[in-house]
């Protein structure tokens, strides 16, 4: 009697568990393709340009993911560096300089990536997205991605920006 009820609660908690997972589902995802929440969707993108578009994100994806995975990593370090007893001046000053030359690459590559998907539109379009906002503010980081509203509806979100 104590095993089967003991198996029963198990069973009861991990539904509850999967149900609240499924509830808030998958999420908004990567913003593929013609970046969903840009401002790209808006401006009635023919079926090729959103192919040359798609094409373009998963380059720039691909190119800009050693960048972050060195990014994060640096910046755990730095987080590390400065929790010692005692940080070293020196391998904090290194680390920093480190992390903000990554972020530049991220930054150039985002500029790149931004200034060829503009190539593919057509000059209304890109006069339409400009309107939107859609330019060298729009990118990654704290001051300048587009984000939706944060968590229980006000504020700025937690998410990576210009998508990702």
């Amino acid at each position: 009697m104590k095993k089967l009820t003991l198996t029963l609660t198990a069973v009861v908690a991990g539904l509850l568990l999967a149900t609240s997972a499924f509830a808030w589902g998958p999420g908004p995802g990567k913003g593929r393709g013609y970046c969903q929440g840009a401002g790209l969707e808006r401006l009635n993108l023919t079926d090729d340009q959103k192919a040359k578009i798609d094409t373009l994100q998963t380059e720039h994806a691909k190119a800009v993911q050693p960048l972050r995975e060195k990014t994060f990593d640096k910046a755990v370090e730095l987080r590390r560096l400065w929790q010692q007893a005692n940080p070293d001046k020196d391998k904090i000053t290194a680390a920093q300089k480190e992390l903000r030359t990554l972020r530049n690459e991220m930054e150039d590559k985002a500029t790149a990536y931004k200034l060829e998907v503009r190539k593919v539109l057509t000059p209304e379009q890109n006069e339409k997205l400009a309107a939107f906002g859609w330019g060298p503010r729009s990118g990654f980081g704290p001051r300048g991605g587009m984000r939706g509203p944060g968590p229980q509806g006000g504020g700025p979100g937690y998410g990576m920006g210009f998508c990702q």
